[in-house]
């Protein structure tokens, strides 16, 4: 089915309308396609600005300033516009009537949680473009941290964002689960099993994982098996022990994303790359091969590295220096095994054999140095058809009221992402994880992302949509017909006199809600979603502020006593208001609550 269409927004309607001016005031067909319309960089320019003079003078043959001239002219008859202003060598700053915002906010209400959905992501039979978003991922081989935590967090808000920009998003974790990662895992689990059959396994030795998390592996283990493992050699109990141990592991860490709101629609395992029956790895590597992209060859040593551990040796590398790397990589270690390289050559290969061309990774800081390889890789498989975009997301430095919080009985090693959401809440973990760039270090404080201040970003918000729907509660005291459900609240409110809302402060909080859709199309096509959580913190500081106004000045509150049409068409502001806090919180997966306590 083609993707949900999106209603048309201002910036939309203002772009029609300059091209409109620039057709006339040409006289003549020219390419419009270059044409924006955006918020100007300081806002006492105006409300929009357009680029349009300097983009079409060359072809118009006329000087940017004098065209621009031209097109502020037709502009200035436009009934949408106030005022019109050249500036410098050819730029267009609007100012609109404030009857056009009044229009916006009844687009708004009309739309609902429809206003902001952009069609960006559609093709031109109106279907989403496929996106794959690959986050998380971690090894299966023990409780999630918090860093994992902010990773999930970002891939799934991402996701949240796509879609709702018009791609057809698919969330996939890949399962590393055929390293020598779950085999140290099995090996602890083994020794977990032995302890619930009784037998005193004393201290967790180095190299293994000490957490007390593998008890109940070990417990399952013994119940499904009982003393048999014990008189079987590591070969044949080691396949039996590491696939029950992935498989609890794996449902620990849904469980863990469940609570954390976060979802997959796709697990995709490691190891089903080189078992039953196929070597998709093998595979890949002889493509790659017949096209020239796989050779039988000497690395130099690496510079400034420590050539103790280099090897001089004839290997299988790949060419990934054809494609921007900085040298070429290797597939094969010296015992013939792969290396995790061609593993994730051959995994995204999959993605590109299932349909993708628009991938994203989500990986952790640490994976810097990868990146250029893996793109290089996604080329090499996908003829060039195919693009990766990898997102790194830095550490989060765990805090409690400013001292560093670092130790988990749980974990054995470190605090877990559950321990975390059970303490703060889902919400404030989400919002906050999402309140900083993803490549920016987060310094997370449990004290603080709980606190009722303005300070903590997560409560402002979701107190600006709860303030919102009090404020209806309160007003049913004045005008008892207003309903109180949603839908049938907004109904009502359709009908009001937007006319009214004059008032600078409601002006800014409109301008502020006619900026959400060009923020939504934005925050998709840089895959950065703080900018929605930025944008959500400024709109209500902005309501937060104006409500503060009225206490001073009676006649700017919301509710204004027999004055029926005035507040109906402030009530319809703060519709507005919670429509959009509660579509942009939705998008980062946190909830829109109707009071706070």
């Amino acid at each position: 089915m083609p993707a949900v269409s999106a209603p048309q927004h201002l910036f939309t309607t203002m772009l029609v309308r300059v091209r409109g001016a620039c057709a006339s005031a040409l006289g003549a067909q020219v390419d419009l396609a270059r044409v924006v319309v955006e918020p100007p960089r300081d806002p006492t320019h105006g409300d929009m600005a357009t680029n349009a003079a300097m983009v079409l003078a060359k072809d118009a043959g006329k000087k940017p300033r004098e065209l621009a001239e031209a097109i502020a002219a037709a502009l200035r008859a436009d009934d949408h516009v106030a005022k019109v202003d050249v500036a410098g060598p050819g730029f267009i700053n609007l100012t609109l009537k404030p009857h056009v915002w009044g229009e916006e906010l009844r687009v708004v209400l009309e739309s609902g949680a429809d206003y902001g959905r952009s069609t960006m992501g559609q093709n031109d039979l109106g279907y989403g473009e496929k996106v794959n978003v690959e986050y998380v991922s971690a090894n299966p081989t023990g409780p999630m941290h918090v860093g994992h935590g902010r990773g999930a967090v970002f891939g799934d808000a991402l996701a949240n964002l796509l879609a709702f920009a018009g791609y057809a998003v698919t969330r996939e974790y890949y399962i590393n689960d055929a390293g020598a990662q779950v085999d140290v895992l099995a090996r602890s689990a083994y020794l977990r099993y032995r302890e619930a059959l009784g037998e005193n396994i004393g201290a967790i030795p180095d190299g293994l994982y000490p957490g007390d998390y593998l008890v109940p592996v070990g417990a399952a283990l013994a119940a499904e098996h009982g003393p048999k493992l014990t008189t079987m050699p590591e070969a044949n109990w080691l396949p039996l022990v590491r696939g029950k141990a992935i498989a609890m592991m794996m449902d620990m860490i849904r469980d863990d994303l469940g609570q954390l709101g976060v979802r997959h629609d796709v697990f995709f395992s490691e190891r089903s790359l080189i078992e039953g029956g196929v070597n998709k790895v093998g595979d890949t590597i002889e493509s790659l091969r017949k096209s020239g992209e796989v050779y039988e060859g000497r690395l130099p040593p690496p510079k400034g590295g420590n050539l103790e551990d280099w090897e001089d040796r004839e290997q299988t590398l790949f060419r990934s220096t054809d494609f921007g790397d900085d040298v070429d990589r290797p597939l094969l270690k010296s015992d013939g095994s792969y290396t995790y390289f061609a593993s994730d050559i051959a995994y995204h290969k999959s993605k590109f054999d299932r349909g993708f061309l628009n991938l994203i990774d989500v990986w952790g800081a640490d994976h810097g140095g990868y990146i250029k390889r893996m793109q290089a890789a996604v080329k090499a498989v996908s003829g060039g058809k195919a693009a990766l975009d990898v997102k790194l997301v830095q550490l989060v430095r765990l805090l409690r009221a400013g001292e560093p919080v670092k130790m988990s009985k749980r974990s054995g090693e470190f605090v877990t992402l559950r321990e975390v959401v059970d303490e703060v809440g889902k919400d404030a973990v989400r919002f906050d994880m999402l309140y900083r760039k993803n490549d920016a270090v987060l310094d997370f404080d449990l004290a603080k992302v709980i606190e009722h201040t303005r300070e903590n970003p997560v409560f402002y918000v979701q107190y600006g949509h709860a303030r919102g729907e009090s404020i209806f509660r309160n007003a049913r005291a004045e005008m008892p017909d207003l309903p109180l459900a949603p839908s049938e609240r907004v109904a009502w409110l359709k009908k009001a006199p937007l006319a009214r809302l004059v008032d600078e402060g409601e002006l800014g909080i409109l301008r502020r809600i006619a900026l959400y859709p060009r923020l939504v199309e934005a925050a998709a096509g840089a895959h950065e979603p703080h900018r929605v959580a930025f944008y959500l913190y400024e709109l209500a500081s902005e309501f937060h502020a104006h409500w503060t106004r009225g206490k001073d000045l009676p006649h700017l509150r919301f509710i204004i006593q027999n004055d029926p049409e005035t507040t109906a068409a402030r009530l319809a502001l703060v519709q507005g208001v919670v429509t959009i806090l509660a579509s942009g919180l939705a998008l980062l997966g946190v909830e829109a609550p109707d009071e706070m306590r």
